[in-house]
C-alpha cells in the first residue's frame, strides 16, 4: 500500500502554532511554509483541502519537521515536501520548489490527482 507524506516546513507544538499564526497575520509574504499557507487559513484548515482530504481514496499522512525527523531520522530534505511512501521506501512526489510555486489549494489538488 502506498501513502503520501506531507511534511510542513514548521515545527509542532502550541508555541510554534501561535508563532505561525502571528507570522501569517503580520508578514504572510515571508511565511516559510507554502504548503501550510495553501492548505490552511490563518486559524483553520482550508475548506476545499479538508473536503479533498476527507473524500480522497489516497492514504495521506501529515508531519511537522520535528515529527518527521523523529520517525525518519536518516532523511535530509528541503521542506515543505510531499513524499510517496511505497513498500517502506520514500520517493519524492512534490519537491519543495514545486510546492513553493503553487498559488492555490486547487493547484495542489490538480497536481496530486495528475500524478497518482
Amino acid at each position: 500500500m502506498s501513502s503520501l507524506l506531507f511534511i510542513y516546513n514548521a515545527k509542532s507544538g502550541v508555541a510554534n502554532v501561535l508563532k505561525d499564526i502571528s507570522h501569517k497575520l503580520l508578514s504572510p509574504e515571508t511565511y516559510s511554509c507554502n504548503l501550510c499557507a495553501i492548505t490552511h487559513n490563518i486559524f483553520t484548515e482550508n475548506r476545499a483541502w479538508k473536503n479533498y482530504r476527507l473524500t480522497s481514496k489516497i492514504d495521506m499522512q501529515f508531519y511537522h519537521i520535528d515529527e518527521f525527523k523523529l520517525r525518519y531520522p536518516k532523511q535530509t530534505l528541503n521542506y515543505p515536501i510531499v513524499l510517496l511512501k511505497k513498500d517502506n521506501d520514500l520517493h519524492e512526489f512534490l519537491p519543495s520548489k514545486q510546492i513553493n510555486k503553487l498559488k492555490t489549494v486547487e493547484e495542489l489538488i490538480t497536481i496530486i490527482e495528475s500524478k497518482i
